[in-house]
This record gives structure tokens, C-alpha cells and sequence, in this order.
């Protein structure tokens, strides 16, 4: 996690206010064994029903696109004027005047494009996982939305 300087002599729209990195494999090693354990036994089932080789593969990608931010390490870049998230298959950029509500919960907190709950805040939202630094990261979010938390 980095942090930038705050004040007039240090303001830059672009600069890098909290920056973390979200591994959720490494964190607790026990449901990792158990979620590889089960996609192995899945893909194996898929392979002797269908007896076919094109079908394990395509499942595997599948799986692995699916369940990428579980694997693979995810970027947070929290700025001045948006929110970054980078992952080993995509990025995502948003600017803060396009979220109108947030919610927290223990593990990251939602941001959502909508005024009020909505069921397509899943798919259009961003979810921001908080890593180590819950505190720090949802007061930053708390600031840049100058709203208070419509869920917990």
C-alpha cells in the first residue's frame, strides 16, 4: 500500500492515493486446498461423462476465467478522480462521479452506479476487496463519495 502526500503542493489528479494488492488463494489455505480439491474432482466428472478432451478443456478455461480473482492476484488503485482495478485478464476504470451509493461489508465494500439498492448492482457495480487495509480504504471511499453507507 502506498500513499500519497496531501496538500496543494503535492495535488495531482492522477496520483495514487491507496494502492494494495488482494491474493484471496494465499490467504487461508484450507478453503484453497478444498476449492482445488473439488474443481479437480469437477473437471474429472466432466471428463468421464462426456469422454472428451475439448469438453475438460473448454471447462477449464471456463473455470479459471470465472473464478480468476480468486486465483490470480488483484491491483486496487484508488485515486483522486477513479478507481482502478487490474487483474490478470482485465482492468477496469471507473471515475468516482459514476458510483451514487456504496456498501460495505467484511470484505470489501460495493460500489454501485445506482441511487438505491437495485438487482444489477452486481454486474454493473465495482466490488472493492479490502485486503489489510479496511479502514483506511473505506475511509478514503467514505470521503470521495460524501455520502454515508446505505448498507453494512
Amino acid at each position: 500500500m502506498r500513499n500519497v502526500k496531501e496538500g496543494p503542493e503535492h495535488y495531482n489528479s492522477n496520483a495514487i492515493a491507496l494502492q494494495w494488492r488482494v491474493h484471496p488463494i494465499k490467504k487461508n489455505w484450507k478453503v484453497s486446498v478444498g476449492v482445488i480439491l473439488f474443481l479437480a474432482i469437477l473437471c474429472a466428472a466432466i471428463y468421464f461423462s462426456f469422454n472428451s478432451a475439448t469438453f475438460l478443456l473448454l471447462s477449464i478455461i471456463i473455470l479459471i476465467n470465472s473464478l480468476s480473482p480468486f486465483f490470480f492476484p488483484t491491483l486496487y488503485i484508488l485515486r483522486d478522480d477513479c478507481v482502478i482495478v487490474k487483474s490478470l485478464l482485465r482492468k477496469l476504470s471507473r471515475q468516482w462521479n459514476s458510483f451514487q451509493s456504496y456498501y460495505p461489508d467484511k470484505n470489501g465494500v460495493l460500489l454501485s452506479p445506482f441511487p438505491s439498492p437495485s438487482r444489477l448492482e452486481n454486474f454493473r457495480g465495482v466490488y472493492v476487496r479490502f485486503g489489510q487495509n479496511k479502514a483506511e480504504a473505506l475511509d478514503f471511499i467514505e470521503r470521495k463519495m460524501k455520502r454515508q453507507p446505505l448498507g453494512d
